[in-house]
């Protein structure tokens, strides 16, 4: 196991050159990990501060899941109050990464914005998840989801940014990689921003709201990271 924690400036550092010297070696994954322990040390960026997701978390997520336009580019059905709460329940406890499919999500908490029905607590504007693709190849997976009321603001890109440098720096994988709905232009624009290029358009790939729809592979490699890292 790991520790779970932000790297300062020379840690951060030294990660980024020994992931450049590295980069081009055999599969050298840092598993398992479990995420839990990003609760007593978020990750904090200028603005956020991202932690493991809560079942306690549920109204926050709720007021996002419910929201047809966030669902057409999320293949979540409409759900309601009681089965969206379950279904984040089940996301909050996803916490160990040891092989592949397992993931966690981080909440994407904004300081001093309330929570919709708790006022001490931090509100949960969107979340972000991290996925195993392939162990045996290096490879995860990054997702986001962000309110609509929150868009616009350049806040999935601060959170998918640390996220990103988090895992390259932490876990060692390959390679990142994302997948999204070939009509999502705002998630395109932001794995351009996040380093990550567009390598394939999977044509009619599922069948969602009675439709079939594409998806859009976007990826990065740990040495072009460590590289834009100088």
């Amino acid at each position: 196991m790991h520790e779970n924690s932000t790297p300062d400036d020379t840690t951060t550092t030294t990660l980024y050159r020994a992931a450049a010297a590295a980069a081009d070696g055999p599969p050298a994954l840092r598993l398992p990990f479990d995420a839990t322990g990003l609760t007593e040390t978020p990750i904090s960026t200028e603005r956020l501060v991202l932690r493991p997701l809560e079942a306690s978390d549920a109204p926050d997520v709720f007021e996002y899941q419910r929201i047809p336009e966030v669902l057409t580019y999320v293949p979540w059905p409409l759900r309601e109050r009681a089965d969206a709460y379950a279904h984040t329940a089940k996301r909050a406890a996803a916490r160990v990464l040891a092989g592949d499919g397992d993931y966690f999500v981080l909440a994407m908490t904004l300081p001093g914005t309330p929570s919709v029905e708790d006022g001490a607590r931090d509100r949960v504007i969107g979340d972000i998840m991290v996925r195993v693709s392939s162990a045996k190849h290096a490879q995860f997976e990054l997702g986001w989801i962000v309110h609509p009321d929150f868009q616009g603001k350049g806040y999935a890109r601060e959170a998918a940014s640390a996220i990103r440098d988090f895992v390259f720096a932490t876990l060692h994988p390959h390679r990142i990689q994302a997948f999204l709905d070939a009509r999502n232009d705002a998630s395109a624009a932001l794995c351009e921003r996040l380093g990550m290029r567009r390598e394939a358009t999977i044509l009619e790939e599922q069948f969602n709201d009675g439709e079939w729809q594409d998806t859009a592979l976007y990826g990065v490699l740990r040495r072009e990271w460590a590289a834009a890292r100088g």
